[in-house]
C-alpha cells in the first residue's frame, strides 16, 4: 500500500500533554504488518486505577473487544495492550486464544492478574494475529515505561491515520489540578455505534468505575457517536477510560450527585469531542469538515437519524467534495431518512445562506454566493423540519477519489 499524503485538515501544530501520575507507557515494533514503523502499545497503570469503557455493538465484533467487554465490569486496570496493523477479527478461536496468550504475556510483565490487562487491536480483519511476536517485546517494554512523550502512544495505534490525534484539558477540582490526556485513533470504518475505532483517556483523578462509566456513556453520544466518516461501523470500536487517582488533593469522586461530577465530566466531554473531531478531520480522502444540523424534528433521536442520514450520504458527500451547492442531495437524505418530515415545511442552509424554504427554492437564492461558500474546508449545512423542538449535530466529511485510492488497495 502506497504512503498516504496528510490530510490537509490535519493540525498545524500539537499539543505538549503533560504526565499523568500513575500512567506509564512504552511503544515499540513488533512487525505484526508494517515495516520501521511502532505497531504496538504497552501502558502500564498503578494499582488502584480504574477502568470504564464503551465498545461496538458490531454483531462481528473482535476478539480483543470481547476480551474487553469480559472484564470491563471488574472495574480494575494494571495494564492496556495496543497493536495496529491486524483487528484480529473474525479469527475464530485462534483470536480469542491470541488475545489470552496476550494478557498473559503482559500481565506478567507488569506483575499482575491477566483480566487486569485490556487489550484492544485494529487493522485487517480475518487474518490471524500471532501473539508470539508480544513475546520478549512487551517484557523489554516493560523495563523502559516512561510518563512522556505523549506523542509516541498516538502514533503507535495509527493504520490508515495520517495524523496522530491527542487532546488533554485540565480542570480545578477540590483547589487541585486534575489531568485528563487522551488519544484517538480512526480515518476509515468510522459511523462508531459507541466511539471510535481506538481511543483511551487518562486521567489522574479518582473517579469510582460506576461514575466513570456513567460520564463515558453520557458524553460519547455528543462526541464518538456523532460523528461518521463512510457509514462503517468498525468490528473493532472501543473507548476505554482510565482512573488513577493519583491527583493530589482531591477526594474520590463516587457519585453522580456529587457537583464535581459535572465538571470533571465536562471537561472529559471537551477531551471525547476533540478526539472524535479529530478522526473526522482525517477521514480518509478528505478535504473538508462538515457539520450537520439539523432542528426543528419531533424529537432529538429523530433529528440525529436525520442528520445522519444526511451525513452517511455518499450523493451529499461527494456533491460537497466537488463543492457544489446541490442541496437537492439534502431534500433526498432527508426524504430518505424514515423519519417524520414535512417536504412543505423544510428549510435548509449552507452557512447563513438560505437555500430552500418552505418546499422550493428560496426567493433570492445566490447560486454564485453559495457555490464561494463551498469552497471553504469547514462548512456548515442546517435544516429545519418545522415540526418541533428537537435537535442533533452530526459531523462529517467529503468523500473524494482519495478514499477509493486507499481502500481499494488497503490489503495489499
Amino acid at each position: 500500500m502506497a504512503a498516504i499524503p496528510v490530510s490537509p485538515l490535519a493540525p498545524k501544530s500539537y499539543p505538549d500533554l503533560p504526565a499523568i501520575a500513575g500512567v506509564r507507557f512504552a511503544t515499540a515494533e513488533a512487525g505484526i504488518k508494517y515495516k520501521n514503523r511502532t505497531d504496538v502499545l504497552l501502558v502500564g497503570f498503578e494499582p488502584g486505577s480504574s477502568v470504564a469503557g464503551v465498545v461496538t455493538r458490531s454483531k462481528c465484533s473482535s476478539a480483543a473487544v470481547d476480551w474487553c467487554k469480559a472484564n470491563l465490569p471488574g472495574g480494575v486496570a494494571r495494564g492496556l495492550v495496543v497493536n495496529s496493523g491486524n483487528a484480529n477479527a473474525f479469527t475464530g478461536i485462534k483470536g480469542q486464544k491470541s488475545v489470552e496468550l496476550t494478557a498473559d504475556i503482559a500481565a506478567k510483565a507488569l506483575g499482575c492478574a491477566p483480566n487486569e490487562i485490556f487489550i484492544a487491536s485494529t487493522g485487517v480483519i480475518g487474518e490471524p494475529l500471532d501473539a508470539g511476536k508480544f513475546s520478549g517485546v512487551l517484557d523489554q517494554m516493560a523495563t523502559r515505561l516512561d510518563d512522556g512523550p505523549w506523542m509516541d502512544p498516538a502514533k503507535a495505534i495509527m493504520t490508515t491515520d495520517t495524523f496522530p490525534k491527542l487532546s488533554g484539558a485540565t480542570v480545578e477540582i477540590d483547589g487541585a489540578e486534575v489531568r485528563i490526556n487522551g488519544i484517538a485513533k480512526g480515518s476509515g470504518m468510522i459511523a462508531p455505534d459507541m466511539a471510535t475505532m481506538l481511543s483511551f483517556v487518562f486521567t489522574d483523578m479518582a473517579v469510582s468505575a460506576p461514575v466513570l462509566q456513567a460520564l463515558l456513556v453520557k458524553h460519547v453520544a455528543t462526541s464518538f457517536n456523532a460523528i461518521t466518516v463512510d457509514s462503517d461501523t468498525s468490528t473493532s470500536d472501543t473507548l476505554l477510560a482510565f482512573a488513577t487517582g493519583k491527583a493530589e488533593g482531591v477526594a474520590p469522586l463516587e457519585s453522580l450527585d456529587d457537583p464535581r461530577a459535572e465538571i470533571f465530566g465536562e471537561a472529559l466531554r471537551d477531551v471525547l469531542f476533540d478526539l472524535a473531531i479529530q478522526v473526522v478531520r482525517d477521514g480518509e480522502g478528505a478535504t473538508k469538515q462538515v457539520s450537520i444540523h439539523v432542528e426543528g424534528a419531533t424529537s432529538d433521536a429523530s433529528a440525529f437519524r436525520i442528520a445522519k442520514a444526511i451525513a452517511d450520504s455518499p450523493l451529499v458527500k461527494t456533491a460537497i467534495a466537488g463543492e457544489d451547492a446541490n442541496w437537492g442531495r439534502v431534500v433526498m437524505a432527508v426524504g430518505k431518512a424514515g423519519e417524520p418530515a414535512d417536504r412543505d415545511k423544510l428549510s435548509i442552509r449552507f452557512g447563513d445562506l438560505l437555500v430552500a424554504k418552505d418546499g422550493e427554492r428560496a426567493t433570492g437564492y445566490d447560486e454564485a454566493a453559495t457555490s464561494a461558500y463551498m469552497k471553504g474546508e469547514d462548512l456548515e449545512l442546517t435544516v429545519g423540519l418545522g415540526l418541533g423542538e428537537g435537535r442533533a449535530t452530526v459531523y462529517t466529511c467529503d468523500l473524494t477519489h482519495g478514499y477509493i485510492t486507499i481502500n481499494g488497495d488497503y490489503r495489499s
